[in-house]
């Protein structure tokens, strides 16, 4: 169970963030009230939620995910592969700080970004993509391994991020489109595929029971609330014209 959550309020300068969606600009002022929204996703599953002050010196720092990553056993602040990104971590290790004193780090040639990183138990699956390379997830296993817990690398083929396409909800269960649906790697679990059409709700949160899931996918809610679980729907679609999902908008620990 979790009990805490960290976020990151929206700059003005986010309308100038990184992005391949080709959604247009987002809208600042809807940014922050579907990002209250979320927030309140967060409060209503059982979760403290810490609230980071906006940093305009960089577009992307909301997506406050790819900056650490929170384990059952320890934190790890990661060194984004997006150079833009890499001084995000300062803030966000200042944060994580207060809930570890202790904090791992991912140091150069390797670049993490924790979306690529999906936690299974103490076992955490690792997309190789453009952003997180070989180094950066030979370090972070080598980190996890120090710490009673094990990693393994998972080849990406068209997405930005592992959880781009592909999520954990507990009890075996995958959400998984594209690639995911038939790889060799998650044969072991109950998959949940997600259309084409709808992959953008692959992104989907866990937490406590709850799975938080975009608005607007009504083929893949229902696929959640068939599976037993209760859903939350939450409006990011200001967010998605960056390439950022729900599990990006928060540490959830």
């Amino acid at each position: 169970m979790f009990t805490k959550g960290i976020v990151k309020t929206p700059c003005k300068a986010m309308i100038h963030g990184l992005t391949t969606a080709g959604l247009g600009k987002p809208d600042y002022d809807l940014a922050l009230a579907q990002h209250q929204g979320y927030i309140k996703a967060l409060e209503r599953c059982g979760l403290e939620v810490t609230v980071l002050p906006a940093d305009e010196g960089f577009p992307d720092s909301t997506f406050i995910e790819d900056a650490a990553l929170i384990t059952p056993n320890c934190a790890v602040i990661t060194n984004p592969g997006a150079v833009s990104r890499r001084d995000e971590v300062a803030a966000i290790r200042e944060a994580v700080r207060q809930f570890y004193p202790r904090l791992e780090q991912i140091t150069p040639p390797g670049t993490l970004d924790a979306g690529d990183v999906m936690m299974v138990g103490k076992h955490f699956y690792i997309g190789l993509s453009k952003r997180t390379n070989p180094e950066g997830a030979r370090q972070l296993i080598a980190i996890l391994e120090r710490h009673g817990m094990t990693g393994a690398t998972v080849s990406l083929e068209t997405v930005l991020h592992l959880k781009t396409g592909v999520t954990y909800l507990e009890d075996n269960t995958l959400l998984a489109t594209g690639e995911f649906r038939a790889k060799d790697e998650f044969r072991q679990f109950r998959i949940l595929e997600v259309d084409e059409d709808e992959s953008y709700a692959a992104n989907s949160v866990w937490v406590n029971g709850y799975v938080i899931t975009p608005q607007g996918f009504p083929k893949t809610l229902a696929k959640i609330k068939s599976a037993g679980y209760e859903a939350i729907e939450v409006d990011v679609s200001e967010f998605r014209k960056l390439d950022g999902g729900l599990s990006c908008l928060s540490l959830r620990f």
